[in-house]
């Protein structure tokens, strides 16, 4: 395994886990504040947060957008990818469970590569994507296990999430479309800003008020964990995976989510993971074993094979030949 590699797998288990944790602090957050200033709170945040982060790390020279697809991506992570995909699922949280709003956002992944399919030359999924996209999917819906009549039925709920993911797909397409010269850092740095901007308009407008807001112990770790943690350190893992590995296997995090939240209920809080829950496990797992084998050339690995075992006869060969030389020698000289 490369560098590269290592530090994309780290970055997938850092979002995973990080964002595994959101559905549950969000559900927990939305009893103190109004939904769209909660999200819009959390940006502000966030925002602050790794605006610091980045000017500390990152080349003044770099910190700032200087071309044309620089804004498009700003603004592709602030408005689409960022904004108005969590803005969607705080409200969309509102009016359905956890698990109904895990298993509507992991639509995400299935989506991506619609969208990338019309926009990107570079990202197609072959067959075997799709199955191991399917697979991904059937997983997570064995490991959610959600009442199937409240899945079914249609309310709006749903389709705010559904409109949710819709956008963080279409986001992170266009995000790999503008490309630019901005890392990911300084990039996710100025879209936060346009986040928070467009979910306290949203939150205005939607006539909610800081005075209806319930401050206590419960409320604060909510609002820090979606802040901080799902917030800045998240979309720095997040965001510098999109752009190591691309839009399409990026968004499979969203495919891990509810896992990492299932077992991090089991550890921390007791809950029981049923017999159902581990099938899902095991089924996301040989998901990414299909997609990840796509990066695989088995044809070219066993011509590899074929050529290296051809090349250990030739070399047996010369050996024999070289003893039998030796030994006619010596009978000559006899």
């Amino acid at each position: 395994m490369t560098t590269a590699d290592r530090r994309s797998l780290g970055a997938f288990v850092v979002a995973s886990v990080l964002f595994g944790g959101t559905f549950v602090a969000v559900k927990a957050g939305l009893d103190y504040f109004p939904p769209l200033l909660f999200v819009a709170l959390r940006f502000d945040i966030a925002a602050v947060a790794l605006l610091a982060y980045a000017a500390a790390t990152t080349p003044r020279g770099e910190l700032l957008p200087r071309t044309p697809r620089d804004v498009a991506g700003v603004l592709a992570t602030g408005v689409l990818a960022i904004g108005l995909t969590n803005a969607l699922l705080f409200v969309g949280q509102t009016h359905t469970t956890s698990a109904v709003a895990a298993i509507v956002f992991s639509l995400n992944p299935i989506l991506t590569p619609v969208f990338a399919a019309l926009v990107l030359a570079d990202e197609r999924l072959s067959r075997r994507g799709l199955a191991g996209m399917a697979l991904g999917f059937v997983g997570v819906a064995l490991v959610v296990n959600p009442d199937p009549a409240m899945l079914l039925d249609l309310g709006v709920g749903k389709a705010i999430l559904l409109a949710g993911a819709v956008a963080g797909a279409l986001g992170s397409v266009l995000i790999r479309w503008a490309g630019g010269s901005l890392s990911s850092t300084a990039r996710t740095a100025w879209g936060l800003p346009f986040a928070a901007v467009l979910c306290h308009f949203l939150s205005w407008t939607a006539g909610e008020s800081a005075r209806t807001i319930t401050w206590n112990t419960e409320a604060i770790l909510a609002l820090a964990y979606v802040g901080l943690l799902a917030g800045a350190v998240a979309y720095i893992a997040y965001f510098g995976l999109l752009d190591a590995a691309g839009a399409i296997r990026a968004n499979l995090v969203f495919y891990a989510v509810p896992v990492v939240a299932a077992l991090g209920g089991w550890a921390l809080l007791g809950e029981v993971v049923s017999q159902l829950a581990v099938g899902g496990f095991v089924t996301i797992f040989v998901g990414f074993a299909v997609l990840g084998s796509e990066s695989i050339d088995v044809r070219a690995a066993l011509d590899r094979l074929r050529d290296r075992a051809g090349d250990s006869v030739d070399v047996l060969d010369a050996d024999a030949l070289d003893v039998d030389d030796s030994t006619c020698v010596d009978i000559d000289s006899d």
